[in-house]
């Protein structure tokens, strides 16, 4: 394709248009709509990976877009009623077809950059762990695009209707919302009883990711994999549409997208564990005495260590030998639904914690820390965040403030939770300070005990109750 054939199809198509539609749009989501994007470690301009994953979990409707812009450009010709024209000119077809897809193809594929390096602009000034594990995923990204426009072009091409290109559009949508909500999920009920839903492979033949729950977890090798087998055979059968023209071509044009899902399919892993994966390199840990936070950030260990080593002391005073002696960043993955885990001698925490997103620095960081080795919290973990269990909060609030002297709420969220906290906590405290010395100090160490194994109630076992 000549430079001046290039600066035509520029000029006289809608690749340019295309390019725009897409970064704009993009843009606007990114920046204008305040979700789960825009906010803590995970937030789409705070690290590498995140970046990556949301920017493709947009392709949700950004690849729909592509479809339909693609078929608005396959219509081209047959809006011209020249088609007939230009198969009689020697140019051979396939020259033609690249001719089309070619300055769309480039358009997107820029759009889609600009917009990845307008991310990357912001994640170079807020972590200090740089890596590239993150590229295949917006490759990928960008060829779910490209592969797009160019079947929606050949899509436009073989069936030329001024409807095609909404209802490709629609089709694009409806995929992509099948593969999110219903037929790529599979229902589950966890062990203790909650129903959940989880990525199964088709779920994977979807441009968009699932939504980014911590900022270790990345998109595994063989799912990159299958995704270019599909969408190789989704670009041959585009531009074989836009190639060939009777019937019975166009019918076996249909051959590579149908031969892509299937080999797609047996490369795609089938268990969610093997789709999105521990990014190890990410999760390991970095010290600072007791103190250790993960790799990814690494930037904000020399404050925490302050605080976190401080909170040690105290509860080394508080507790004797059974305060914990260490501070870790917790990498576990937690699927939904499921109860968390802790341990009595390590206080493990997370930067999107509620108290440690609420404490920030200072000593107020202190008391969150202490609140998370006093009672963890047991409530079933989703991705949408946890749920809210105002005896669980009282038990944390009277036991923080029984190793520092004062009652303090400690949930982390609005005032009115805290007025409804203390409410619920005060008459415990009182019945809990006016026991002698050796007593509190055992009903403590029941009640953590209780809160850190997740097995009982922990305000039961501080107001002298059994514990469940």
């Amino acid at each position: 394709m000549s430079s001046r054939v290039s600066r035509i199809e520029f000029k006289r198509s809608i690749a340019l248009w295309a390019g725009v539609i897409v970064l704009a749009t993009a843009l606007a989501f990114l920046y204008l709509l305040n979700s789960a994007w825009s906010r803590g470690t995970t937030a789409w301009t705070a690290q590498w990976t995140s970046m990556a994953m949301w920017t493709r979990s947009l392709l949700f409707y950004l690849w729909p877009v592509a479809l339909g812009l693609g078929a608005l450009q396959g219509l081209r010709d047959h809006r011209s009623r020249i088609s007939e024209l230009l198969t009689s000119t020697p140019r051979p077809a396939w020259h033609r077809a690249a001719t089309v897809a070619g300055p769309t193809a480039i358009t997107l594929l820029a759009a889609f950059a600009l917009l990845v390096l307008v991310g990357a602009a912001q994640v170079i000034a807020n972590t200090e762990y740089p890596h590239l594990g993150w590229l295949p995923i917006s490759l990928v990204g960008a060829l779910f695009l490209i592969a797009g426009a160019v079947l929606g072009m050949g899509i436009g091409r073989a069936l030329p209707s001024v409807l095609t290109p909404p209802v490709v559009a629609m089709a694009g949508i409806t995929f992509t919302s099948l593969m999110q909500l219903s037929l790529g999920q599979t229902h589950t009920i966890t062990a203790s009883g909650i129903p959940i839903s989880e990525p199964n492979r088709l779920s994977l033949l979807s441009p968009a990711l699932r939504d980014v729950r911590d900022a270790f977890t990345t998109v595994s090798t063989s799912v990159h994999l299958g995704q270019v087998i599909w969408l190789l055979g989704m670009v041959a059968t585009g531009f074989a549409l836009l190639v060939v023209v009777t019937s019975r071509a166009k019918l076996i044009a249909l051959t590579p997208v149908v031969a892509g899902v299937l080999l797609s399919m047996a490369v795609l892993p089938t268990e969610p564990q093997r789709m999105y994966v521990l990014d190890e390199a990410a999760t390991e840990p970095v010290c600072d005495g007791p103190v250790c936070v993960t790799r990814t950030h690494q930037a904000r260990l020399a404050d925490f260590a302050v605080h976190g080593e401080e909170a040690l002391g105290l509860l080394a005073g508080a507790l004797g030998d059974q305060a914990p002696v260490s501070i870790r960043e917790n990498t576990v993955p937690t699927p939904d639904g499921s109860i968390p885990r802790w341990t009595a001698d390590t206080v493990l925490f997370g930067f999107d914690d509620d108290h440690i997103v609420a404490a920030q620095s200072g000593e107020e960081l202190t008391r969150a820390l202490i609140a998370k080795a006093m009672v963890p919290g047991c409530s079933p973990v989703f991705s949408s965040g946890g749920g809210f269990n105002l005896d669980e909060a009282a038990a944390q609030s009277i036991a923080t403030g029984w190793v520092l002297g004062d009652l303090t709420a400690t949930s982390g969220t609005a005032d009115v939770a805290n007025e409804r906290i203390l409410e619920q906590a005060l008459p415990v405290w009182e019945e809990l300070n006016a026991l002698p010395p050796s007593e509190q100090l055992a009903r403590i160490n029941a009640m953590r005990a209780v809160a850190t194994s997740c097995d009982g109630d922990a305000l039961s076992v501080l107001a002298g109750g059994a514990s469940r």
